[in-house]
């Protein structure tokens, strides 16, 4: 990481990694109203930073075109996954993110292999994908209602003793097989408490404006909250690896998950730190060549080239301000 504020990043996000090889408890390893000291005043403004973080290595990224990145959303129903991609992909460019919501496999999805349906939505090189749910719905929703491995039909050995651990395994395998392969695997996990899920719900259903996200049954699966707990416990402690851990941020404060998110991500792509192609000596000459030309249809009275013109005032300006400041 080329990037001194690389460093700062990564010590605000290391109290939200699952430490690989850890076993995790939900409830007594992570506080979903944990904020790190901040003021949602302070988070506003490190928000507006981290986005610009993420537009410049965005950039840089796209024009490498080696490296694509998979970011991982999973969070219970009100989690704020639809939120948390709005703002934080607020200042990037659409172009080079594409975002892939998972709900009830169809048909289709149904006759084939469990991780089909996520490998197609794969990002491209120099590409940011964004999973909203993920292959990890598979370990999730799928083990807490047994009734939808039954629509998998599945061979009967595939669904002997061991299943949950043997796919743990399998999409271990599968993300390092993509970050072997240059595309970078995060995973954000948004931890709500119980309490403001309960808010939440009561906030969609009090506002008309907000009913249409409202659905009935999300509180029958608000029922399986315990189970819920469990298996994401258990799925923390199996898939957090060393090249994709897990991130548990806290979701009870809307503004500190999308920062955290925000700097989760720029984080990873700061630990690529993509550049821009050096276009090399023959091409640089055309470059020079062609310049020249542009220059040269320049309308009477106005400058050869604006851009460089402005940028020379700019340097002026602020060689004078600086001379200003030594007087002074």
């Amino acid at each position: 990481m080329s990037d001194e504020r690389a460093e700062r990043i990564a010590d605000f996000i290391e109290p939200l990694r699952v430490e690989p090889g850890s076993e995790v408890c939900l409830e007594r390893d992570f506080d979903p109203r944990y904020k790190a000291g901040l003021k949602k005043r302070e988070g506003i403004e490190l928000l507006r930073t981290g986005v610009s973080l993420l537009s410049e290595y965005q950039e840089r990224l796209a024009a490498q075109n080696t490296y694509g990145v998979l970011l991982c959303l999973q969070a219970l129903d009100a989690g704020g996954k639809d939120g948390t991609i709005r703002h934080v992909m607020s200042g990037v460019n659409p172009q080079g993110v594409r975002v892939s919501s998972f709900k009830v496999p169809s048909a289709e999805e149904l006759d084939h292999d469990y991780m089909w349906r996520y490998a197609r939505r794969l990002p491209e090189r120099g590409e940011i994908a964004i999973f909203n749910r993920s292959h990890y719905e598979e370990v999730l929703v799928v083990r807490v209602h047994p009734e939808n491995l039954v629509r998998q039909r599945l061979p009967e050995s595939a669904v002997r003793h061991g299943l949950w651990d043997r796919r743990y395994r399998e999409i271990n395998h599968w993300e390092r097989y993509l970050t072997d392969n240059g595309f970078k695997v995060v995973k954000i996990f948004l931890n709500l408490s119980k309490e403001e899920q309960r808010t939440r719900f009561l906030k969609r259903i009090d506002r008309p404006e907000k009913n249409w996200k409202f659905s009935a049954a999300d509180v029958r699966e608000r029922r399986h909250w315990g189970d819920y707990q469990e298996a994401f416990s258990e799925m923390l402690s199996a898939t957090s690896t060393k090249w994709a851990p897990w991130y548990v941020v806290p979701a009870d404060r809307k503004w500190f998950a999308r920062i955290s998110a925000a700097a989760i991500l720029a984080h990873t792509l700061m630990d690529i730190d993509p550049q821009f192609p050096d276009v090399g000596e023959a091409a640089r000459k055309d470059l020079l060549v062609t310049r020249r030309d542009l220059e040269r249809e320049a309308p009477a009275g106005e400058p050869a080239d604006p851009y460089a013109e402005k940028r020379k005032k700019k340097r002026k300006k602020k060689r004078k301000k600086k001379s200003k400041k030594k007087r002074g």
